[in-house]
């Protein structure tokens, strides 16, 4: 049985992909303070198979921190074969008021933290066949107002992605997901009229659940031996018609 690690775990997309991942891998739950969330996940899997899921706490704010999550993590069953680096900040930079902590804290969670967790893992990855899962975002491409830190640092996954499919081949395969809209924001309040808004713009005329985004990471992990480099947007035609 394979060993997963998701980082950003504990809840929303995290949780889900974890849930379905455990299906037949062992997973480690990474979170950064929701300890609680975290365990009760680790509980619920062991309660389905015993010794299979694992929560281990990391900043990742530094190379250090994710230099000791990845010790931790190959240390636990002896290796790791999957990487999901799902963990994300999001919250708006206008221009005029973003600030230097608000750069570190999402170039940092969104783009330098899955650069040295993947380069970690990277010998632990290449030794059967492992794969990297990155969560972009459809505005990688297209930007969204009021977010230019956030959106610069999707687009930065973007092209790490594409690189380190190029740099760990053939032993290491590297894809990203893309999700539009999915779920709402927890750092912003996205008033109803807005969200009829978003999802009159959807080619599906609807949100995507998290189910989406976890059959699309279960997809890429699986066994889809030729697909190496690539970005999956999961947004219902949305990248279409922004």
């Amino acid at each position: 049985m394979r060993n997963a690690l998701i980082t950003g775990a504990a809840a929303r997309l995290g949780r889900a992909i974890a849930r379905d991942l455990h299906r037949d891998h062992r997973v480690i739950i990474h979170y950064r303070n929701s300890a609680d969330a975290a365990r009760e996940l680790a509980d619920e899997l062991n309660g389905i198979r015993p010794d299979s899921a694992a929560a281990l706490q990391s900043d990742l704010g530094a190379v250090a921190d994710c230099e000791k999550l990845a010790r931790e993590a190959t240390d636990l069953w002896g290796g790791i074969q999957v990487l999901i680096n799902n963990a994300s900040a999001f919250y708006p930079t206008p221009i005029g008021e973003a600030n230097e902590n608000a750069w570190d804290e999402l170039i940092g969670s969104n783009l330098k933290a899955p650069f040295f967790l993947s380069q970690a893992l990277a010998p632990s990855l290449s030794e059967n066949g492992g794969c990297i899962v990155n969560m972009a975002d459809i505005h990688a491409e297209r930007p969204m107002p009021g977010h230019t830190i956030y959106c610069a640092a999707k687009a930065g996954l973007v092209m790490l992605t594409k690189s380190l499919a190029l740099e760990l081949a053939p032993a290491v395969r590297v894809n990203a997901v893309a999700p539009g809209a999915i779920l709402w924001p927890e750092q912003e309040e996205v008033d109803t009229e807005t969200q009829r808004a978003i999802v009159e713009r959807i080619p599906l005329a609807r949100t995507g659940t998290e189910t989406d985004i976890a059959r699309t990471v279960r997809f890429l992990v699986g066994d889809p031996s030729y697909i190496n480099g690539q970005v999956i947007a999961v947004d219902g035609g949305r990248s279409l018609n922004i």
